[in-house]
């Protein structure tokens, strides 16, 4: 028996070097798989960590996954791959910008809007008197263009069919064409700043109330950087609606667009938008788009929150752009949550959803004179292309025609 002692330790020794072995390797393997790694030409695409943490999804070819509904929802998200009701996504070619913005200009200029339309009636008639000025105003008020751009519209109006004594339609129209090209300011830059610094990607934060479409608007600014040959990585630090980080990674599959995601239901978002920073430095991309949580602007922990999200993420890289995606239906309570919010996370832009035939386009005009923030992107629809650069004077001659 005493032969066979030495023996038997060494296997017990042995068994115990190799048990503290394993939680080590497993961790190892488990950390290595969370970041594809630098993406160039030549470099393999690796499969997502599978488990608990932070995870990338892969720039597939082609995906199995559930079928975004453009509205704002996803269709079956947490169903898995092989079950029943998932489509082939492919990827997808983006409309070019140039036809978004046709496209979108022709659909406003068919939209019921009372702004254009209204004053083109008024202002054309027989005899302009004090009644004719006081029902502009009104109109004016209405269409939420607001109290201080109003004023300075109506009375740079009275100034010039005063001096000019002129009452035709085209007169008329073109005064008013530049009144309001003037208003909504050409000359301020509505550029995004997108372009990488360094070794450092551009960052943009994308922020907002509840059910503003703020994740849509994040999957569809990708399609427009894509379409412009930029490579994208989103962060989906939304982490407290169902299935946000589902939808986020649905869009960015139908563009190529990796997502960064957290597979832990109410994860810290301020720690998600700084992996996916970090993986964007690791993989090299140009933009890193983070989508946050939709929050009340009269939240004060939830502001305080979006602010951290804010002061992380700078710990990596710089946050070039902070669009506030906005409701353009809500009208004036729009320009109240711009206010908080421009406080919270200094915002450089506004994307303005929904301005179809039921906004009432003044609140462009409204925004950038309370923040002096332009309007940068403007969605006409649910479509998803239906999003695009914000033009002042093709937007003012679609409400005059």
């Amino acid at each position: 028996m005493n032969d066979f002692l030495p023996i038997i330790l060494s296997i017990l020794a042995a068994l115990v070097v190799v048990g503290g072995l394993v939680p080590v390797l497993m961790k190892a393997r488990k950390s290595g798989a969370k970041y594809p790694g630098t993406r160039d030409a030549n470099d393999p695409v690796q499969s997502s960590a599978a488990g608990g943490g932070t995870l990338v999804e892969d720039r597939p070819d082609e995906v199995k996954a559930p079928a975004p509904t453009f509205d704002g929802s996803v269709e079956g998200a947490d169903v898995p791959d092989d079950a029943a009701g998932l489509e082939t996504i492919a990827i997808d070619t983006p409309a070019p910008v140039e036809g978004r913005l046709t496209r979108l200009r022709a659909r406003l200029i068919k939209s019921n809007n009372i702004l254009g339309k209204g004053l083109l009636a008024l202002l054309s008639g027989d005899k302009i008197d004090e009644n004719v000025w006081d029902e502009v105003e009104e109109t004016l008020l209405l269409a939420d263009l607001g109290t201080e751009p109003t004023t300075e519209l109506v009375d740079a109006l009275r100034e010039r069919v005063k001096v000019l004594g002129t009452r035709s339609p085209e007169d008329v129209k073109a005064m008013l064409r530049e009144e309001l090209i003037k208003l909504v300011d050409p000359g301020m830059d509505r550029s995004l700043n997108v372009e990488r610094k360094g070794d450092r990607p551009a960052v943009v934060l994308v922020v907002g109330v509840n059910g503003v479409g703020k994740t849509t608007t994040v999957g569809k600014l990708a399609r427009v950087l894509v379409a412009e040959d930029k490579d994208v990585l989103l962060g989906a630090a939304d982490t407290f609606r169902a299935a946000a980080a589902e939808q986020l990674a649905t869009w960015g599959q139908r563009v190529g667009v990796p997502t960064v995601k957290s597979d832990i239901d109410g994860a810290d978002p301020a720690s998600v938008a700084y992996e996916a920073v970090k993986a964007g430095i690791d993989q090299e991309v140009d933009v890193v788009m983070v989508d946050t949580a939709g929050r009340l602007q009269n939240k004060t922990g939830l502001m305080d929150e979006l602010g951290k999200v804010k002061r992380v993420i700078e710990k990596l890289a710089e946050v070039d752009e902070v669009l506030l995606v906005l409701d353009a239906t809500t009208g004036q309570n729009g320009l109240n949550q711009a206010r908080v919010f421009a406080e919270v996370v200094n915002i450089t832009g506004i994307v303005l959803t929904k301005l179809d035939g039921t906004a009432k386009g003044g609140i462009v005009v409204a925004i950038q004179k309370s923040l002096g923030v332009p309007v940068k992107l403007i969605g006409l629809g649910e479509g998803p292309d239906d999003l695009a650069p914000f033009d002042a004077e093709g937007f003012v001659d679609a409400l005059l025609n």
